[in-house]
């Protein structure tokens, strides 16, 4: 048996936790956990620790949040590790190459996409706004580009129809540790063949923003409800009703016809509200007025009139 590990992990969200989980109990030792550091968040606007620094300091694991790893403090600080290998997951911070020389074997990176397919921020997003119906995680060896680095591992799944970004986050992830555990296995038995990426195929997946959230009903019906999917949970996909916003957190496009104008609620029942788009019917099946918690669309529909309203006016 090949020894364990000597491992640093760099990663913040909660999308880093499960390959974070896994390395902590698969025998390798991970000496350093790099996080970005604590920022102010909810009402009171308290500095908040990232879920990876938590699940970190609740294993006892030493915890660096350098602002920047240009520094040649930081970067000697990691080199006194002496770690055989870095494991990146959605960290949130450019690795320079003096960083990237510093682990015997590299950086690896989970990424959640089929790589060269939706490089950048946001993949899981912007595969369900494309209407992809396959994605995957793609463990790459880190290069100084974005994303460009040589391919290890690669995992497949489908994307659901009705399946929101948030749930497709949370397989993803699960599938991501699955991924980087085989991809160590290959590194110790010393089969681990790193592949250059396609240069065909190439896109980009931007960071979200949230002017992308509003619902033009003028596109067709199918593009609105995988809107509505790739926004929840943030930046929440929403429209006008009167003069406030309405949040649209699940909604699915009907093949149904309508001489409304895009935008007019044409009718509402239990399954839902019913609007006209540009093409087709978009169904609304769980909303959230300004000031509310979300609710059934169908509950919302029964506190009032809204028979004709239009939406986004």
């Amino acid at each position: 048996m090949s020894p364990p590990l000597r491992v640093l992990f760099a990663g913040t969200p909660e999308f880093a936790l499960p390959p974070l989980n896994a390395l902590l109990a698969s025998g390798h030792q991970v000496s350093a956990v790099l996080t970005q550091p604590d920022r102010p968040a909810g009402r009171g606007q308290r500095l908040q620790a990232s879920p990876v620094k938590r699940r970190a300091l609740e294993h006892g694991l030493a915890v660096l949040q350098p602002r920047t790893l240009k520094d040649p403090a930081t970067q000697a600080e990691l080199d006194a590790f002496k770690a055989d290998l870095m494991v990146v997951v959605a960290y949130g911070l450019l690795l320079p190459p003096a960083v990237l020389a510093i682990p015997r074997h590299g950086c690896m990176n989970v990424h959640a996409s089929l790589l060269p397919r939706w490089r950048g921020a946001a993949p899981v997003q912007r595969a369900i706004l494309a209407g992809d119906r396959e994605t995957g995680v793609t463990i790459m060896q880190m290069d100084a580009g974005l994303d460009t680095g040589a391919m290890l591992v690669e995992r497949r799944c489908a994307i659901g129809p009705e399946e929101t970004a948030r749930e497709l986050h949370d397989r993803l992830a699960g599938l991501g540790a699955e991924a980087l555990m085989e991809a160590l296995m290959q590194l110790q038995s010393g089969s681990l063949r790193p592949r250059p990426q396609p240069q065909e195929g190439v896109t980009y997946a931007p960071k979200l923003d949230k002017a992308e959230a509003d619902l033009d009903w003028s596109r067709p019906a199918v593009e609105l409800a995988r809107q509505v999917r790739a926004f929840n949970p943030w930046p929440v996909a929403q429209t006008r009703l009167d003069s406030g916003a309405l949040r649209i957190w699940r909604a699915r496009a009907l093949e149904e016809a309508s001489l409304a104008a895009a935008g007019t609620i044409v009718a509402s029942g239990r399954d839902g509200i019913r609007v006209a788009t540009g093409a087709g019917i978009l169904l609304l099946q769980e909303v959230q007025p300004a000031g509310k918690r979300p609710m059934a669309a169908a509950a919302f529909a029964n506190a009032r009139n809204l028979q004709g309203a239009r939406l986004g006016a």
